[in-house]
């Protein structure tokens, strides 16, 4: 028996050290995909204006010349024209709004639905229980005049706060093709476009040679892939993959990359209280004095205080730089409130002690 257990807890140590690895090699191995999209896949904003009808007496009023235009357009093209404007001053169960609608990247097909959003640009109060008439939407780049699709149905409210806005559920029908052309027929190519995250000469450089090693049989001796700058990497299409170049990119998105750079980020939200730091962000020796706490970064000797926070010293002996999440560690140690961390953090980078991209909203 108690051999039996110590077998069981030895297995269990190795199944432990073993998913710690795996979990190890996952976090810092991801694909292509994960970091990268493909030129000429884009999202197509499309706009429209229509009406909203049937709110109960929360629209935009008997009074306001641009709805009630619109409302009797409507009537007009419906075969029953007003004679005089003056008939439709009860009318405020009607909103005039303005109807909004995304493309994906992917593409769409004639006869495919979207939701699309409707927002009220007058006097409306609310747009409740009301009913969007058919109106199409477009986008400068198909033409003016030219409808990508007709946009319709009952409006629901997406925040109890803003009675003013709303979305149709697949309320829009598309009336033609969006095809983007991602491939380039002229030189038989994509390009690989690096999200601005991990843009940088080292990414680019590794997804290049990532994708030259994982093609290299369908290449020969020539290199497919060509970093073209920090967000930007040329690929031709080998001559296998002439005839099916979507399994060419979906094999090339499929490759792995191992620990791509990441842009040094600190993103903090004081309103829920969270501070989310990407790559390596470093600081500069400095003190900082806030309410009671006084936090010294680096030695005296760099600029910071006798007995303060330091850096951790390497294997070489050799002092690494400092790192905020080592700073933030030890805050958090010293069970220092966040909302002072955040507040630590925002003078690091008003002073130019931080060393990364600040984004606080």
């Amino acid at each position: 028996m108690r051999a039996w257990l110590s077998k069981s807890v030895f297995l269990m140590i190795v199944s432990m050290i073993i998913l710690q690895c795996s979990i190890a090699d996952l976090w810092a191995r991801t694909r292509v995909e994960n970091i990268c999209s493909v030129y000429g896949m884009k999202e197509i904003k499309l706009t429209g204006m229509g009406l909203i009808v049937g709110l109960d007496g929360t629209g935009d009023g008997g009074k306001n010349l641009p709805a009630i235009r619109s409302l009797a357009a409507a009537l007009k093209h419906l075969n029953n024209p007003v004679v005089d404007l003056k008939d439709l001053y009860a009318a405020n169960n009607v909103a005039l709004v303005m109807i909004e609608a995304t493309i994906p990247a992917s593409g769409i097909r004639k006869g495919q639905k979207l939701d699309c959003f409707v927002s009220s640009m007058l006097g409306a109060k609310s747009l409740r229980g009301g009913r969007l008439l058919v109106a199409p939407v477009a986008t400068p780049e198909i033409g003016n005049g030219v409808g990508a699709g007709l946009c319709s149905g009952a409006v629901i409210l997406e925040d109890e706060t803003s009675l003013a806005t709303g979305k149709i559920i697949n309320g829009l029908v598309m009336e033609r093709d969006f095809e983007l052309p991602f491939i380039d027929r002229k030189t038989r190519s994509i390009t690989l476009l690096i999200d601005k995250r991990h843009a940088g000469f080292h990414t680019a450089s590794e997804v290049s040679r990532v994708i030259n090693s994982e093609f290299s049989f369908e290449a020969g001796n020539r290199q497919l892939a060509i970093a073209q700058g920090p967000g930007r990497v040329f690929i031709r299409i080998p001559k296998q993959y002439t005839e099916s170049p979507v399994e060419f990119i979906a094999a090339v998105m499929e490759v792995g990359i191992d620990r791509p750079h990441q842009q040094a980020r600190v993103v903090v939200n004081p309103k829920s209280q969270t501070v989310v730091v990407t790559g390596e962000v470093e600081i500069s020796p400095v003190v900082i004095s806030h309410k009671n706490l006084t936090v010294g970064v680096g030695n005296a000797a760099e600029g910071g205080i006798p007995g303060g926070f330091v850096p951790i010293v390497g294997q070489q002996g050799q002092q690494s730089t400092q790192r905020l999440q080592q700073l933030v560690e030890a805050l958090n140690q010293l069970r220092v409130p966040t909302e002072d961390v955040i507040s630590i953090i925002r003078e690091l980078h008003r002073s130019g002690k931080l060393h990364a991209e600040y984004d606080e909203h």
